[in-house]
């Protein structure tokens, strides 16, 4: 059984203002629930429609999961938790950076990214979309425990690294013939406006990922897409 105040204040997570006032966010699914717990992150509470072996679980109905679910499909394991506090980074070997990236399902693919190809630290400025929004922390599938999302004023942050920096454009040298400096930022921008200009003052090194079809088609490549890519290319090298 779920009380209704329960129910409220899990649904309330859904939202930006209250996940930062109360410090707390939602994950569901069984493997990602697993992993956040492997990795020590705190969970305020678990509640599942049939046990999964966690001694801190709380069974309720499959109605009530979905009460509670942002999913279109509810899954059988949701937790609630807390939001680690944000430490310091190392800013040793390569660090991703996002512009204004403002689609969840992007975020969370490119934050499973930065785990797969083992970037500790992704940076992202202020008006990315949060880390622990639902949608995000569904798209990384649990990988969000293993990669440092560090909120900052991007502009400040180049201002202030002497690490070689890497802003993907639209006219720049091919990805595949620039040498990408193992301790290189690469800047990826948004959905929509890509780079802004702030930003771009800081680029070192303009990248573009070349179009080999017919210039009739695609416009851009969606960013999620463009980060394995330039990933892809950057371990090459």
């Amino acid at each position: 059984m779920i009380t209704k105040n329960e129910i409220k204040r899990i649904k309330s997570l859904q939202n930006k203002k209250d996940r930062k006032e109360l410090q707390l966010f939602v994950a569901e699914g069984e493997k990602t629930v697993r992993d956040l717990l492997k990795s020590g992150w705190i969970a305020e509470s678990i509640y599942v429609t049939e046990s999964f072996g966690n001694a801190e679980e709380k069974l309720i109905s499959s109605k009530e999961m979905e009460r509670i679910s942002s999913l279109k499909s509810s899954s059988s394991v949701l937790g609630v938790f807390r939001i680690p506090i944000q430490q310091s980074f190392s800013h040793e070997g390569r660090i991703l950076a996002l512009d204004g990236v403002t689609d969840p399902g992007n975020l969370g693919t490119i934050i499973r990214l930065c785990d797969w190809f083992g970037i500790a630290t992704l940076i992202c400025s202020l008006d990315t979309v949060d880390c622990y929004n639902p949608k995000v922390v569904q798209a990384t599938m649990g990988s969000l425990s293993q990669v440092n999302c560090v909120y900052t004023d991007l502009v400040s942050f180049l201002k202030n690294t002497d690490k070689p920096i890497y802003g993907t454009l639209l006219a720049g040298s091919s990805v595949y013939d620039e040498p990408l400096d193992s301790e290189g930022i690469l800047l990826l921008g948004s959905e929509s406006h890509g780079l802004s200009e702030e930003v771009k003052a800081y680029i070192k090194h303009a990248i573009t990922i070349p179009r080999f079809g017919s210039e009739e088609g695609a416009e851009s490549l969606n960013v999620a897409i463009a980060a394995a890519i330039v990933l892809g290319q950057a371990f090459r090298t």
